[in-house]
């Protein structure tokens, strides 16, 4: 796999920095998740693919034994508020002069500096400083956060597994490691440049909610069906609202003008009485294999048994035979192989990983401060 040789230590955190671990994982790095020792259960849903070692980093021998796993490895992920990594001695400035090569990743909600840095938060606080939140709505309601995907996952656990994958590209050049400061707001900022950059040709110049894909147009939107279940539309472009329109049944020449924002109320009106004529499965039936943009909005229970995601295996199941997204189709020649194990129980791989790395610790007392015997 494409990662394959890549040690990562991820100290172990909630939602942005499992689900990168989890991604590096997929790829073939060797993720050991760096757990609390006093800890019933681990709260890491996205273990998938890593070992869970658990370290008292509240003892000093903790600290001494984290630091030479770092000598070993070449990233370290964390996700702590600023200042709590140097308050243990593993600030990236001593952990960096140990190793050279060590990509140190940092993934905070407001970033290493600035007045937010040290200040507690989640997604819905990140995407409200980065401005997007202002932008998701409909019109004449309030803002709304929709789930936690754009600062946590998108802004967050994805930008800084790409951050960390150009630092190990770089280092191939420099043989240096390096330090990732990825914020979520700004992570999540970027996340939306199309939203930014596309307001000075007039797709977000109107109010939240009024505008072509937030809501405000009524081919870019969802449809109630008369079974109480949805359709997803989104025909945007001339020829695919013809599609739309002649899966509807409705005349082109009746209706207001596609584009005419001061009749899109009127035509969500049609389309709405439309959609509540027939159920789901028939609305399926009519669309599939058109290009009006017109798809189901499937359940989580739904998902996978659908058939585009069935032919393509774009999802696993588990041991416990719960169903999750599979693997990303990157990569033709090294793609991901996600591993379908149980997800570790907290310390499970403290003996073998610490093993590996020339400690020998006995079996039956694995010791999590580090005062097992170096080889």
């Amino acid at each position: 796999m494409a990662l394959s040789g890549v040690r990562v230590i991820e100290l172990a955190g909630l939602a942005p920095a499992p689900f990168c671990g989890m991604i590096l994982a997929d790829f073939g790095a060797k993720v050991i998740r760096v757990d609390r020792t006093k800890v019933a259960m681990s709260l890491d849903t996205q273990g998938r693919g890593k070992r869970s070692v658990a370290i008292n980093l509240k003892t000093s021998e903790g600290v001494t034994l984290l630091r030479k796993l770092c000598v070993q490895s070449d990233v370290i992920l964390e996700p702590y508020r600023q200042g709590v990594m140097e308050k243990l001695g593993l600030g990236p400035e001593q952990l960096l002069k140990e190793n050279p090569r060590l990509i140190y990743a940092r993934l905070t909600g407001y970033g290493q500096s600035g007045s937010y840095a040290t200040a507690a938060g989640h997604d819905i606080n990140y995407i409200a400083l980065s401005g997007l939140l202002s932008r998701l709505g409909r019109s004449g309601e309030k803002p709304y956060a929709p789930l936690n995907l754009i600062a946590d996952f998108a802004g967050g656990g994805l930008s800084c597994a790409l951050g960390i994958v150009l630092a190990l590209l770089e280092r191939t050049k420099s043989g240096k490691g390096q330090i990732i400061d990825a914020s979520m707001v700004e992570g999540a900022a970027y996340v939306g440049s199309f939203a930014w950059k596309s307001r000075g040709i007039g797709m977000w110049d109107r109010p939240r909610g009024e505008n072509m894909l937030d809501s405000g147009a009524p081919f870019y939107d969802t449809y109630e069906t008369a079974d109480g279940k949805y359709m997803a539309v989104g025909a945007i472009e001339p020829q695919f609202y013809t599609q739309l329109l002649k899966g509807l049944e409705l005349d082109t020449g009746a209706l207001p003008p596609q584009m005419s924002a001061t009749d899109w109320p009127e035509l969500r009106r049609i389309f709405t009485e439309s959609f509540a004529s027939k159920t789901r499965a028939e609305w399926s039936r009519i669309f599939d294999g058109t290009d009006a943009c017109v798809t189901p909005v499937l359940s989580f229970d739904e998902v996978s048994s659908h058939p585009h995601h069935q032919e393509r295996a774009s999802f696993v199941k588990d041991p416990s035979g719960e169903k999750a997204p599979g693997r990303p189709r990157f990569l033709s020649r090294t793609p991901a192989e996600p591993c379908l194990a149980s997800d570790p129980v907290i310390g499970e791989h403290t003996v073998q990983v610490l093993n590996e790395f020339g400690f020998h610790v006995s079996r039956h007392r694995p010791d999590a401060d580090g005062r097992g015997r170096r080889g």
